[in-house]
C-alpha cells in the first residue's frame, strides 16, 4: 500500500475504497465530492480525501507479470466447487475463477457484481437484476438459469454444501424475466445479498456436475489445478470489469509452513504470502523491499470441547478451561498486539451486533481449580489437540498447559502437522482447536458454527432456544430488537456453549514493495481473498 493509500485510509476509513473505485471509473472531482457529501463528510474533511484520493489513484496500475503467491493452507479436499470451499485457499482461488450476485466492499456492505441491482419491498422476496454482457469463460452467456441452478444447489443434500444451512432459508429461486430472477424466502432476511456476496455462493453454469474447469465468469482462467498443491491461472481477456484484472498470470499455491512461506518470499521464489506471524512481521519489515500488509478482523482461532462426548461434555471442564485462559498474556506474548480480547463468543468488537454489555471473562486460576476439581477428572491426562494449521493455536495449548499443571489438570498437547489437520483431526477430537476466518455478519457465523444441525459446529453444541433466536434476528427488520436477539445469543454461547474464544486476530500478509493496489477488507487477509483482480506488479 502507497503512503497516499494509508493516509487515505486513516482518514476516511474504507470509505476510501468507494472513492477510489469511483474515481477508477471515471468519476469527476464534483461526483466525488457529491458522494462524500452523501456519506455524511464535511466539506473541509471531503477535499483532504479528495487529494489523497487522487495522489492514491495516480497511481496507475500496471499491466502484466506474473504473481507468485502462498495462502496458509492446502489439502486433499481443496475444491474448484463453490459450494465446497472450506478454507482461505480455496475462497482465494474461487475469487479469482467466479463472481457472485453481490460482492462486499470495505465495510462489508453490498454491492452489485453478477446482479447490476437488487430490491425488495419486505425482505421476504427479492428481484435481482442481471448485468448484461456477461460470459463465463467457455463463451456461454450468463442467463437467469445458472442463478437458479447456482443457489438452489445448495439445499440439495447430495451437494454436500458448506452453506447448505444459509441456503435453507430459500424457498424459491425462479427465473422472472430474460434479465432478471425472483428469490423467495420461507422468511424475511434484509441481509440476503450479504450472504449472496459470499464465496460459496459464487455463479456457475447451470447443470454443472464437474468443476475440474473452474468454469466461472470471474477475472481468471484456470489453466492447472493440483488439488493440495498449487493452481495457474491466466487473466479472463473477456472480464465484465473494464480495465481488470492487471496481471498476466497468477500462480497459487497451499503452504502450510509459516516459516516456509516467509522464507519462500524473502528469497524471490514467492511475491505475496499470506497469515505471517508477528515475529516474522519484524523480520520482513527488516528487509528492504519487502512489507507487511496487516487487516483488522473478526477471524479467531478457538478451543472446541465437544459437548456430545468425554470429557468435553463435562460442564465444569468446560468452565475450568474458560477460566484457565488467560487472553492478556496471549495478546501480548503469542499475538504481538496483532488482534483484540474475546469473550468466549464469536461477535468481534468491530461488528454492529457486538453485545458490549456482557461481561468480561477474566483469567481466574482459582474458579478454574474450583471448576475442575468438580469435574472429578483428577490426574487423568486430558488431550489437547493443536496444529499450526489454526493460527496460533500450538502456542494458546502450550500456554494452557503450563497454566493446568498450577491447578493439577494433566493436559496433554497432541501437535498434529498442519498437512491434512482439518480433514483428519479438525471437529474429530473430544478438546481441540479450530480457526474461524471472518464472516460477512453475525447470522453467518451465527448459523455456520453455532446453529445446532451446522456442519462446521464443532462442539456439537445444541440449543433449540438458541436456534429459535436465531430464527427470530435474521427475521426482525428493527434494528434494536434484532440487537437484543443478537446480544441474548452471545450470553448463551458465553455461559453455555462448548468454545473458548480468546482473541480475534488481525490477519498479517507480506509481499514485496513492488507488489501494488492491496486493501483492507475485514473478510480476512489478502484482501478478504479478492486480491488478484486488484493488485499488479510494478516494474523493476
Amino acid at each position: 500500500m502507497s503512503d497516499s493509500h494509508r493516509r487515505l485510509y486513516t482518514l476516511a476509513g474504507h470509505d476510501g475504497a468507494r472513492v477510489l473505485d469511483a474515481l477508477a471509473g471515471g468519476a469527476t472531482r464534483r461526483d466525488v465530492l457529491r458522494l462524500l457529501a452523501g456519506l455524511g463528510m464535511g466539506a473541509a474533511l471531503s477535499g483532504s480525501v479528495l487529494a489523497l484520493a487522487g495522489s492514491a489513484h495516480a497511481a496507475t496500475p500496471r499491466r502484466g507479470g506474473r504473481l507468485r503467491v502462498a495462502s496458509a493452507s492446502a489439502s486433499i479436499a481443496d475444491t474448484l466447487d463453490p459450494a465446497r470451499q472450506s478454507n482461505q485457499t480455496d475462497y482465494a482461488r474461487g475469487c479469482m475463477l467466479y463472481n457472485g450476485l453481490t460482492a462486499l466492499d470495505g465495510r462489508l456492505n453490498p454491492q452489485p457484481a453478477l446482479a447490476e441491482r437488487f430490491d425488495s419491498d419486505d425482505a421476504l422476496t427479492w428481484v435481482f437484476t442481471l448485468r448484461h454482457g456477461v460470459v463465463f469463460h467457455d463463451g456461454r452467456p450468463l442467463r437467469p438459469q445458472d442463478v437458479v441452478f447456482s443457489l438452489l444447489r445448495h439445499k440439495d443434500p447430495a451437494t454436500i454444501s458448506k452453506a447448505k444451512v444459509l441456503a435453507d432459508q430459500i424457498q424459491s429461486v425462479r427465473a422472472t424475466a430474460p434479465d432478471e430472477v425472483t428469490v423467495r424466502l420461507h422468511r424475511p432476511n434484509a441481509d440476503l445479498p450479504v450472504l449472496l456476496g459470499t464465496f460459496h455462493f459464487h455463479i456457475v453454469p447451470a447443470g454443472t456436475r464437474d468443476f475440474s474447469r473452474g468454469i466461472g465468469t470471474g477475472p481468471y482462467r484456470l489453466m492447472e489445478f493440483k488439488r493440495g498443491l498449487r493452481s495457474i491461472v491466466v487473466r479472463n481477456e473477456r472480464y465484465w470489469k473494464p480495465g481488470k484484472p492487471y496481471l498476466d498470470e497468477i500462480e497459487f499455491s497451499g503452504l502450510g509452513d509459516e516459516n516456509a512461506r516467509v522464507n519462500a518470499l524473502l528469497s524471490g521464489d514467492l511475491d505475496l504470502v499470506a497469515a505471517i506471524d508477528p515475529r516474522s512481521a519484524a523480520r520482513v519489515r527488516a528487509r528492504s523491499g519487502y512489507e507487511v500488509f496487516a487487516t483488522p478482523s473478526g477471524q479467531y482461532t478457538h478451543l472446541a470441547m465437544r459437548q456430545d462426548m468425554e470429557p468435553g461434555r463435562n460442564p465444569n471442564l468446560v468452565l475450568a478451561m474458560k477460566y484457565l485462559i488467560d487472553r492478556r498474556q496471549m495478546l501480548d506474548s503469542i499475538a504481538l498486539g496483532q488482534g483484540v480480547i474475546g469473550n468466549d463468543q464469536p461477535i468481534d468488537p468491530q461488528n454492529r451486533f457486538w453485545f458490549s454489555g456482557l461481561p468480561q471473562r477474566e483469567h481466574d486460576p482459582e474458579r478454574a481449580r474450583h471448576h475442575f476439581l468438580r469435574s472429578g477428572l483428577g490426574r487423568s491426562p486430558i488431550p489437547l489437540v493443536a496444529s499450526p494449521a489454526a493460527t496460533y493455536s500450538v502456542e494458546m495449548a502450550l500456554t494452557l498447559q503450563q497454566a493446568a499443571r498450577r491447578i493439577g489438570m494433566n493436559l496433554e498437547v497432541r501437535r498434529m502437522p498442519a498437512d491434512g489437520y482439518w480433514s483428519n483431526h479438525w471437529g474429530k477430537s473430544a478438546i481441540g482447536f479450530g480457526n474461524v476466518n471472518q464472516r460477512p455478519n453475525a447470522d453467518t457465523v451465527l448459523s455456520q458454527f453455532f446453529q445446532s444441525d451446522a456442519p462446521w459446529n464443532d462442539a456439537h453444541w445444541k440449543s433449540a432456544q438458541f436456534d429459535q433466536l436465531l430464527l427470530a434476528a435474521r427475521s426482525e427488520l428493527d434494528f434494536e430488537r434484532r440487537k437484543r436477539l443478537y446480544a441474548d445469543m452471545q450470553s448463551m454461547i458465553h455461559a453455555q456453549g462448548g468454545v473458548a474464544i480468546p482473541l480475534f486476530l488481525s490477519s498479517l500478509d507480506a509481499h514485496t514493495s513492488r507488489l501494488k493496489g492491496l486493501l483492507p477488507n475485514p473478510l480476512g487477509g489478502l484482501m478478504g481473498y479478492a486480491f488478484a483482480e486488484n493488485v499488479w506488479l510494478e516494474q523493476r
